[in-house]
């Protein structure tokens, strides 16, 4: 008994018990990354293709093609339940979630078969997967290439194909690269222009001369958007003059425009190396591109751009103003009564709602500041809004304010860290209070508001209630940072990972192509949120080490 109460008199079980409780936390983060990472990271890997006999509840036989999503077994009384016949005796069915394509064709592109009505299944390597523009994917069989209108004659279909399939990605390239850059610079100084007429006929300064420099202008720009109008017109008649000949597996014929068909694949006649190829080009895909099909196709670049950009400037205006607010607390004010509610008044704010972040945003940062520099400095683009509407810069004040407790937190701890002779070292030797601050104090407390910095990223990175009210959207028509000045757009809305989870993941009118989406861009979302913390981790340490001989 004296060495059991010594044991736990010493300490030795809550050190265990607290090794446990790590123990477990690693586990479970872990295991929680591990199946976002294979749910997500599964949906690049290239599904072999399956020709499946299937039996339906009528006696009748139906030939499908597809690749198997999921597998998971159903009680039999549940089938029964759902008017299916299942063979007395059995307890358990299993059934397949296939991925059939062809939504245009057959209406679905997902259905769920069972196990014991399955005839026959096979795996013909002639199978082909098209990833389109619209309708999803098509899987099918590709019997002929048309060039211009012509079906080219030639043995190798496939090779054909890849060419025009090619040709068809530069021609959607440039089309791309003509639409958004040339067009829309264009467009952009149109615009600009319209609304420096309209300012001037709010001033009552639209003499005769100004007006002619903004027609000879506008003249100018018209000639220029035609040129490039005619340009756009003759890439688009380029892209649709090829298609291609396709039967879905059933035996019906079709003809597809070549201008819908992104990209296509071969799975079954793919070996390891050509499927591992196809992984990090679908990966690649999937991180350069942009969205299509509602969010459920597509690539997720606006979002991951729109989240980097939006905690860049979050961590810009929250670094000031937290550090400022820190250090006054700590090193002018008077420490008393007072300063002790601010403290509680900082810890509180720090745990509530951030909904309640979002509505005073929308409030007091759109409505009102909004409001205001429209009416101040906007006027000629009344009553559309310029700034009265949500933003990069407003969501980016928002979730500033949600993490300045966070960085008042850490930064007075970091002040805190400084040992008092250090201050009073620098005041004997003839440096001011405010020289003693900026030199010597806020260098050696930096590591602690880095660490500040680095639980604000965290927190605000993955946000999205707020940005729901003050800025964020579904589909973006332009990235906030272009070529147009003033470049960086701080009243334009944007995209945002988290945002595109919650969409893709519950707003989806395709639940089913839509839920490995979900777990790949919250896997994202985690690597994105990793990236930006080794940043201020790595800039942390090195403070840490340069002042660490300081601070003994």
């Amino acid at each position: 008994m004296k060495a059991l109460a010594k044991w736990i008199a010493d300490g030795t079980p809550w050190v265990w018990l607290n090794a446990a409780a790590v123990s477990a936390s690693i586990l479970l983060v872990a295991g929680l990354l591990l199946l976002i990472g294979v749910r997500g990271m599964g949906h690049f890997w290239p599904l072999e293709v399956q020709r499946i006999v299937y039996q339906q509840a009528d006696g009748s036989e139906l030939v499908l093609a597809g690749q198997i999503r999921e597998e998971e077994k159903v009680t039999a009384s549940r089938l029964r339940e759902s008017g299916l016949e299942v063979a007395e005796g059995t307890e358990f069915v299993t059934r397949y979630l296939l991925k059939t394509g062809n939504r245009d064709v057959i209406g679905q592109d997902f259905r769920w078969i069972l196990e014991p009505s399955i005839i026959s299944t096979g795996k013909p390597q002639s199978m082909v997967v098209f990833e389109r523009e619209e309708w999803g994917v098509f899987i099918g069989l590709l019997i002929g290439v048309r060039e211009a209108g012509q079906l080219l004659e030639d043995a190798d279909v496939w090779g054909s194909f890849q060419n025009r399939l090619d040709h068809a990605n530069e021609l959607r390239d440039e089309i791309r690269d003509l639409e958004k850059s040339r067009i829309g610079r264009v467009n952009y100084r149109l615009e600009r222009l319209r609304l420096k007429q309209r300012g001037l006929e709010i001033k009552g300064r639209d003499d005769a001369a100004a007006l002619a420099e903004i027609e000879s202008n506008r003249i100018v720009l018209q000639k220029e958007y035609e040129a490039l109008e005619q340009e756009l017109g003759d890439l688009y008649t380029r892209l649709r003059s090829d298609a291609v000949i396709v039967t879905t597996v059933d035996g019906q014929e079709l003809e597809l425009p070549m201008s819908s068909i992104v990209d296509a694949h071969r799975p079954n006649q793919m070996n390891l190396v050509g499927k591992l190829g196809y992984f990090f080009h679908n990966v690649w895909k999937f991180i350069a591109h942009d969205p299509r099909e509602a969010n459920t196709e597509g690539g997720i670049f606006p979002a991951i751009f729109g989240t980097v950009l939006m905690v860049l400037l979050m961590s810009v205006f929250v670094t000031p103003l937290g550090v400022v607010a820190a250090v006054y607390l700590k090193e002018y004010a008077r420490q008393g009564l007072f300063t002790r509610f601010i403290r509680i008044a900082v810890n509180n704010l720090a745990g509530v709602p951030s909904i309640v972040y979002g509505v005073f945003g929308l409030g007091f940062f759109v409505y009102t500041l909004g409001g205001s520099l429209d009416r101040l400095f906007y006027p000629e683009a009344l009553p559309a809004p310029t700034f009265g509407t949500g933003g990069l810069f407003w969501a980016s004040l928002t979730l500033a304010l949600l993490t300045l407790p966070v960085v008042i937190v850490s930064t007075e701890e970091g002040l805190s860290r400084i040992p008092r002779s250090i201050r009073e070292g620098s005041l004997a030797l003839g440096a001011t209070r405010w020289e003693t601050l900026w030199r010597t104090v806020l260098p050696m407390a930096s590591p602690g508001i880095m660490t500040g910095m680095i639980l604000a990223v965290a927190r605000a990175a993955g946000e999205v209630a707020p940005l729901m009210l003050v800025g964020v959207v579904k589909l973006a028509p332009s990235l906030p940072l272009d070529g147009n000045a003033p470049f960086l757009h701080l009243d334009r809305k944007f995209m945002h990972l988290g945002f595109h989870i919650y969409d893709v993941g519950f707003q989806s009118p395709n639940v089913e192509a839509a839920r490995p989406l979900v777990y790949a861009t919250a896997l994202l979302l985690v690597v994105v949120i990793v990236l930006l913390n080794l940043v201020a981790i790595q800039v942390r340490n090195r403070l840490s080490e340069r002042y660490r001989g300081l601070e003994s």
